[in-house]
């Protein structure tokens, strides 16, 4: 045995009390026989219940409010006064930026973080994202307030290359709710590959608890990479089982502001045409069992705002190697480079 194991096993034990998801690297959470006794199970249900706890303390507009629980989501069209937006649009495209790149099958997304090294030539975009008011509206979706990442984002479509979008499959990012937002600075039609969500499935159901569970027995012997990481992709027959309605396509305008709990089934619609699309996006994710709102240390002096540097420096820095490529200064509409 491994002199590292025992340590090893408490860190993963531990793990069961975080937001750590995935079936593959921790046995203990990917245990068949643990998850038979309902330690999935249990997680999903401890998680949404906590969520709901601390929203009762998370100030926000009665409308968005009643939004998020009838749909999983929020839309707020004309977020932001005209001119204030046609000032982040002119910062955002007047030149290029220290930038990075994914490619997902015939997607592309760019992101150019809003971190400290970046406030003193995105000030108005920084603003923006770090908004008291967003934060909180992220925070009520999450179903807990904390430490958001916030970049510029451009998603790319290459729909003559490469196999398909993992995206564009039907799935939920984790076990919990957790929140992501898009501010978008560009009109964005059917025909763009919006994001797509299925209403109401952020939701948990009976009969979302009982899928949860059938499908964390397999999880991590089925080899279906994003599967068994924890991000269970869903077939279309089987969101109309659990009783959701289908996926809706968030088609809008530019300066429209979308706010949406991950734990619902969305994805990015296909793009049946080349398309460029930028956004102001944001991902809110924290431990979800802690009972309380805040207090999270990447809220502190120092680091509050920093998690891109100190991220990306740490794996530059030992050469660990990363899906985002570092491409250097490129403008937010640029083709993608990689």
């Amino acid at each position: 045995m491994n002199l590292l194991t025992p340590f090893r096993a408490v860190g993963w034990t531990a793990a069961v009390f975080t937001a750590e998801k995935s079936f593959a690297a921790n046995p203990v959470l990917g245990s068949r026989r643990l998850n038979e006794l309902g330690l999935h199970r249990a997680r999903v249900a401890a998680a949404a219940r906590m969520a709901a706890f601390r929203r009762r303390f998370i100030p926000v507009p009665e409308a968005d409010r009643e939004a998020y629980e009838r749909d999983g989501f929020v839309i707020r069209p004309d977020y932001l006064p005209a001119g204030l937006f046609e000032a982040v649009r002119a910062e955002v495209f007047g030149g290029p930026h220290r930038a990075r790149e994914m490619r997902q099958g015939r997607t592309v997304t760019r992101m150019i973080p809003l971190s400290a090294s970046a406030r003193a030539r995105l000030p108005q975009a920084s603003a923006v994202a770090f908004d008291p008011a967003l934060a909180r509206l992220a925070g009520y979706v999450a179903g807990r307030t904390g430490a958001a990442l916030h970049h510029v984002q451009t998603v790319i479509a290459e729909p003559e290359r490469g196999p398909q979008d993992p995206q564009a499959a039907l799935h939920a990012d984790t076990f919990h709710s957790t929140a992501k937002y898009w501010l978008f600075l560009h009109d964005v039609t059917e025909e763009d590959g919006p994001f797509m969500f299925a209403p109401g499935s952020h939701r948990l159901t009976p009969e979302r608890l009982d899928w949860e569970h059938r499908r964390s027995l397999t999880a991590r012997a089925e080899g279906r990479a994003h599967h068994s990481h924890g991000s269970f992709r869903i077939r279309p027959d089987e969101l109309a089982a659990l009783g959701y309605a289908p996926p809706r396509r968030v088609a809008v305008k530019a300066n429209t502001l979308v706010v949406a709990d991950t734990f619902g089934f969305h994805a990015r619609a296909p793009s049946a045409k080349r398309t460029v699309r930028v956004e102001i996006h944001g991902q809110l994710r924290r431990n979800p069992f802690l009972p309380w709102n805040g207090l999270d240390p990447l809220t502190l002096p120092g680091l509050k705002g920093r998690e891109y540097d100190l991220h990306f420096g740490w794996k530059d820095y030992r050469g660990i190697p990363s899906v985002w490529r570092d491409v250097g200064e490129v403008r937010a509409d640029d083709p993608a480079s990689v």
